[in-house]
C-alpha cells in the first residue's frame, strides 16, 4: 500500500475527479440499468484511475462515483452499502491488477475473472437477495447475470487490453509528477 503515503498534488486530484465524474456519467445517465442488472462501460476509466493511482486511491474513487452517482442520479432502487463495498472492491481488483504493470493479454483476462467472479457473481446476487427479499437461488437473479456476464467478460478483456496498451502511461505520470 505504497501509494496511500505519496502526497497527492493538485492535478493529481484533478484526474482523479474527472474519472470519478466520467464514471458517474458512464455509469448513472449513459448505462443500461434495470432492477436486478446494469450495463455500462465504467470499467474503462476505473482502469485508467487503477493505471494511475493504485489499488487503494481506485477503490476510494470508485466509492466515490457510487455514492455521488446514486446521490446525484437516484434510481428505483434505494441505497444500499454492499454496492459501493463493491465498487472499492472492485477499485482495488483493477488497482492489483494494472497498477505499474504491463497490460496483457493475461492481467486483462485474469482481471475480468476476479472481478466477474467475486463482484458479479458472489456479492452482486448476495446484495440482491438482500435487497429484495428474493431467494438467492431465484432465476430472476441468474438469469439474466449469467449471460450478461457471458457478453461481457470477452468485451471487458479486450477492451482492458487495447486501452491499457494505448494509454500513453510515460507522459501522463509525468504529468502528474509520478513514476511508473
Amino acid at each position: 500500500m505504497l501509494e496511500m503515503k505519496r502526497k497527492i498534488n493538485a492535478h493529481m486530484l484533478t484526474t482523479m475527479a474527472l474519472l470519478v465524474a466520467l464514471m458517474v456519467v458512464l455509469t448513472r445517465i449513459l448505462g443500461i440499468e434495470t432492477q436486478f442488472i446494469r450495463i455500462s462501460f465504467t470499467f474503462v476509466p476505473k482502469m485508467i484511475m487503477a493505471m494511475l493511482f493504485g489499488p487503494f486511491w481506485t477503490g476510494i474513487g470508485a466509492a466515490l462515483a457510487d455514492v455521488i452517482g446514486i446521490t446525484m442520479f437516484p434510481k428505483a432502487a434505494p441505497f444500499f452499502p454492499g454496492f459501493t463495498l463493491n465498487a472499492f472492491l472492485g477499485g482495488l481488483i483493477y488497482g492489483y491488477f494494472f497498477y505499474k504493470k504491463e497490460i496483457t493479454w493475461k492481467n486483462a483476462i485474469l482481471c475480468t475473472l476476479v472481478t466477474s467472479l467475486v463482484i458479479n457473481l458472489f456479492l452482486t446476487p448476495l446484495w440482491l437477495a438482500i435487497m429484495y427479499n428474493v431467494p438467492l437461488n431465484s432465476w430472476i437473479i441468474w438469469g439474466p447475470r449469467l449471460v450478461k456476464e457471458a457478453v461481457m467478460l470477452p468485451i471487458h478483456s479486450i477492451l482492458f487490453y487495447v486501452v491499457g496498451r494505448a494509454m500513453p502511461m510515460k507522459h501522463l505520470t509525468k504529468n502528474l509528477k509520478m513514476s511508473v
